[in-house]
């Protein structure tokens, strides 16, 4: 079942997932902070894309796989589109990693409302809001069950929530990296741009940074290509797309 932006909220519960069943027992699952945008509202965070997305995590959580998250926030403020109006770049910055604590906690309320536990770790110190990032700690946390909600990017400016991502991955032990995007994989070109380009089925980092291919910044290549940590880039609004990649199913683009 397919969903674009503007979808009416219905999911089906008709997965066959269980532990047996599962390639990638540790997951870092990144989000377009986008994702939870209502282009046709403007709403910054939508209720019906929000439970959508919490309702998809929940079934493979209970499924048994330990999951982390990472939130853009380009659905409230993006540090590059500041920085094109006249914010300083560090500010912007600054004022991204704000916006992916503000989605944390959003993502973190829908999934507690749904009985998934989770706690929000941010780069940030910020204790009345949230904990402190700290590794072990973490890890603690994701062998309890606990979906660990990664906010506040790397804490630094000039770097992505994709760099950030591929860093909680690389610092959890993650299996894999899946980066949930609009379309369903790499492909040679923006496809909503140029009708003739194709999607890779896999790729080797090598290439992706080679080609300077746009999903992932290099940066988040090459940290997750030095910890062989392999990564996977599908469509979110594909209904059972997740339940299918972690059971390894071919979906979307691997890169490895």
């Amino acid at each position: 079942m397919k969903f674009s932006l503007a979808f009416e909220y219905r999911i089906i519960y008709n997965s066959d997932v269980n532990v047996d069943s599962l390639k990638y027992r540790r997951i870092l699952l990144k989000l377009s902070g986008e994702v939870l945008k209502n282009v046709s509202t403007g709403e910054c965070i939508d209720a019906t894309h929000l439970r959508f997305m919490a309702e998809r995590i929940k079934k493979v959580h209970d499924a048994g796989v330990e999951i982390g998250i990472v939130l853009g926030g380009g659905n409230i403020f993006r540090g590059l589109t500041g920085a094109a109006k006249g914010v300083n770049r560090v500010t912007g910055d600054s004022m991204g990693m704000l916006a992916t604590i503000i989605n944390a906690l959003a993502m973190s309320a829908e999934l507690e409302s749904i009985g998934v536990p989770t706690r929000v770790m941010t780069a940030i110190d910020m204790p009345r809001l949230a904990e402190p990032f700290i590794q072990r700690r973490a890890l603690r946390h994701l062998e309890k069950g606990r979906v660990c909600i990664f906010a506040g990017g790397t804490g630094n400016p000039y770097f992505s929530t994709d760099s950030a991502a591929a860093l909680r991955a690389s610092e959890i032990g993650a299996d894999a990296l899946l980066k949930a995007t609009k379309v369903d994989g790499i492909y040679t070109a923006d496809p909503k741009k140029d009708p003739t380009a194709t999607r890779y089925d896999a790729l080797k980092y090598e290439t992706a940074l080679e080609k300077r291919l746009k999903v992932m910044d290099s940066a988040a290549f090459a940290l997750c290509m030095d910890n062989a940590i392999p990564i996977v880039v599908f469509d979110f609004f594909d209904g059972d797309a997740l339940e299918r990649v972690v059971k390894g199913e071919a979906v979307g683009t691997l890169v490895n």
